[in-house]
C-alpha cells in the first residue's frame, strides 16, 4: 500500500502539481525528488497513462524521464499521442528529449556512446536556461542522438557531440534535453528543472513535510481501521519513522517486532530494543533468529539470492510472530521510493539493479495487507519526517543501513568470522568518523570483507590474511554517491585500528567508485 486514498482528494488535489512520465530510467524518481525539494509536488506515472486519468490529475506540466531503449526500436515505450493535445507544457530528458523529436516528425540515430561529464554551451539564455551563465557541466547517459530537429523546434544549447543538446518549441512550451538535471553531476541542473516548473508551467511552492505526515496518518486510519498492525523494524530511521507514523494514526494497535538476524552493527539488539520501549515508548515484540538465518545463507555466495532468502524469512517470521501475537492484519514497513526503483517494481519498464528484501524477497503469498506509508518518499524527506515527529537527532544523523545487514556488505559465503570482522572495522570507521566531526559529511561509511587474503607481517610474522575494504560515500538521497575524500592522517587512522584491532587482517584498501558506475552497497 503506497499512497493512501484521501492523499488524492481535497488539499492535495487542489495543489500545482507536475507529472513525471517514467520511461525506465534508474534516475525518473529523482526528478520527483527534485522538483519537491523547491516545494512543488510532482508525481512519477507510468509512460502509458490514459490521457482520461492525466486529465484527472490537473497537472500544470509533464516531464519526459529517460530510459534504456531507442526511440526506433520495435516495441519501444511510447506515450499515448494524444498527451500532445493537451496543450501542457512538457521537458523531455534524454530518451524522453528524443521522444519529442520523433514524435514530432524529426529523426534520431544511433550515436557514439556519450557517459559521464560534459561541457554544456546554452545557445538562448531565455526560458529553460534563464539566470544561468554560458557554459556549465552536465551529466550525459546516451547512446542516441537528435539527427534532424522537427520543424518549429529549434536548438537553445549544444556541446561538442551533441549539436542539439537542448532544443525547444516555444509556441507549444515543448523543451528536450539531451543530459541529465536530476543528478547532482550537472551543475545548475536543478536552476534548469525550476526554470521549467515555476518560470515555464508556473506551478505554486505548496507542497510540505507536514502536510504530507496529516495526509498520511489520516490515510492509514481510513485504511486500517479497527483493525492491527505489526511493524517490522531494524531500529534504522526508515522502519523507525515508519513505527512512530503508524503509531501517531493507531495507538496501540500498532505492535512492533525487531528480529535479529545475526547481521547487525555491533550492539544494535540492546540499543534498538531501549530506544523502543524506553524512549518511544512503543511495544517491541525481539524474535532473536540469528542461527536460523545463518543456517539459510550457508554457502550461499550470490548476493541476490542472500536478499531473496533474507527477505523469504523475515515473511515467515512475521507470520509466526502473527499466530503467538495476534491476530494482526497488516504488515507495516519502512519501503522507501528508492528500494521501489532498484528492485525493478516501480510504474515504469525500470530494469532490476537488486532485490530489496522488504520489496522483492517477501514471500508472494504472504498473509498480510502490506502497509507502505513513506513508499512515495526520499531517504532525506524521511529524515524531515522524523524530525518533525520529534526523533532524536542522533538517530536521524545515524549512517543508514541495509535490511540484510552485513550479508551485502559480506562477499562470497556469510561465516561468522567475517560477521565478527565486518562489525568491528565498521565500528572503527564511525568511531574515527565521529571524532573528527565528519559524521554530518558524509552519508554512509562501513566495512566490507570478502574471500582475497594479502601475505601481511605481523609481530616480524609472514601472515596470509584478509583484506577489509572501506567504503565512505557522500550523498543527498542515495541514487547517487560520490567517494569521500578522507584526509589521509584519517584513513591511515583507521587503517592502523583495523590491522592492530582485528584478528588476521594484513590489508586495508578504500573503495573510491561512485554511483554511477557502482552501486553504494557491495551486494
Amino acid at each position: 500500500m503506497g499512497i493512501f486514498k484521501d492523499v488524492r482528494k481535497n488539499k492535495v488535489n487542489a495543489m500545482d502539481r507536475i507529472v513525471v512520465l517514467d520511461f525506465g530510467s534508474q534516475y525518473a524518481h529523482l526528478i520527483c525528488r527534485r522538483i519537491r525539494e523547491f516545494k512543488v509536488y510532482a508525481e512519477l506515472v507510468p509512460y502509458d497513462i490514459s490521457v482520461d486519468k492525466l486529465e484527472q490529475i490537473e497537472a500544470k506540466g509533464m516531464i519526459f524521464s529517460g530510459g534504456p531503449a531507442s526511440v526506433y526500436e520495435e516495441n519501444a515505450p511510447m506515450c499515448d499521442k494524444r498527451i500532445f493535445e493537451l496543450n501542457l507544457p512538457i521537458l523531455g530528458i534524454c530518451y524522453g528529449h528524443q521522444t519529442l523529436v520523433y514524435n514530432f516528425g524529426g529523426e534520431v540515430r544511433k550515436a557514439n556512446r556519450e557517459y559521464g561529464s560534459a561541457d554544456l554551451i546554452i545557445d538562448d539564455h531565455t526560458d529553460l536556461f534563464n539566470g544561468l551563465n554560458s557554459t556549465m557541466r552536465c551529466w550525459m547517459s546516451h547512446g542516441d542522438t537528435a539527427d534532424k530537429l522537427p520543424d518549429n523546434f529549434r536548438i537553445i544549447a549544444h556541446t561538442s557531440n551533441s549539436f542539439a543538446a537542448a532544443i525547444a518549441n516555444k509556441e507549444r512550451n515543448l523543451y528536450g534535453i539531451q543530459f541529465h538535471p536530476e543528478v547532482v553531476h550537472t551543475e545548475k541542473g536543478i536552476e534548469v528543472l525550476k526554470n521549467f516548473i515555476l518560470k515555464i508551467c508556473r506551478a505554486k511552492q505548496e507542497w510540505d513535510m507536514k502536510d504530507f505526515i496529516n495526509k498520511t496518518i489520516s490515510g492509514i486510519k481510513e485504511n486500517v481501521e479497527d483493525e492491527n498492525v505489526l511493524c517490522a523494524t531494524s531500529g534504522g530511521i526508515d522502519s523507525t519513522v515508519t513505527a512512530l507514523i503508524m503509531h501517531r494514526a493507531i495507538g496501540d494497535k500498532l505492535r512492533c517486532v525487531f528480529v535479529n538476524h545475526g547481521l547487525l552493527r555491533e550492539g544494535e539488539e540492546e540499543e534498538v530494543v531501549n530506544m523502543f520501549e524506553y524512549n518511544f515508548g512503543i511495544k517491541l515484540i525481539y524474535v532473536n533468529a540469528e542461527k536460523r538465518f545463518l543456517d539459510r545463507l550457508k554457502s550461499v555466495i550470490d548476493p541476490e539470492r542472500k536478499r531473496m532468502i533474507i527477505g523469504n524469512e523475515f515473511g515467515k517470521i512475521f507470520e509466526e510472530v502473527a499466530k503467538e501475537n495476534g491476530p494482526f492484519q497488516w504488515l507495516a514497513q519502512g519501503t522507501l521510493y528508492p528500494d521501489i526503483i532498484e528492485s525493478g517494481v516501480s510504474k515504469g519498464p525500470a530494469s532490476l539493479i537488486k532485490s530489496h528484501h522488504n520489496v522483492a524477497g517477501l514471500p508472494k503469498k504472504l498473509n498480510f495487507k502490506v502497509i507502505e506509508p513513506l513508499r512515495n518518499l526520499y531517504k532525506d524527506e524521511v529524515k524531515e519526517v522524523g524530525k518533525l515527529l520529534g526523533m532524536p537527532e542522533l538517530l536521524i544523523k545515524r549512517n543508514p543501513f541495509p535490511g540484510p545487514g552485513l550479508a551485502i556488505r559480506i562477499i562470497g559465503e556469510v561465516t561468522n568470522e567475517k560477521i565478527a570482522i565486518c562489525k568491528r572495522a565498521s565500528r572503527i570507521i564511525e568511531d574515527e568518523l565521529l571524532k573528527v566531526n565528519m559524521n554530518d559529511k558524509i552519508w554512509q561509511a562501513f566495512a566490507i570483507v570478502g574471500d582475497d587474503k594479502a601475505v601481511g607481517v605481523l609481530g616480524d610474522k609472514r601472515v596470509y590474511g584478509n583484506i577489509v575494504t572501506i567504503r565512505v560515500v557522500e550523498s543527498i538521497d542515495a541514487m547517487t554517491a560520490d567517494w569521500a575524500r578522507l584526509p589521509y592522517e584519517l584513513l591511515e587512522k583507521i587503517s592502523n585500528r583495523i590491522t592492530n584491532e582485528i584478528e588476521n587482517i594484513t590489508w586495508v584498501t578504500y573503495a573510491i567508485s561512485s554511483k554511477p558506475p557502482s552501486t553504494i552497497e557491495p551486494g
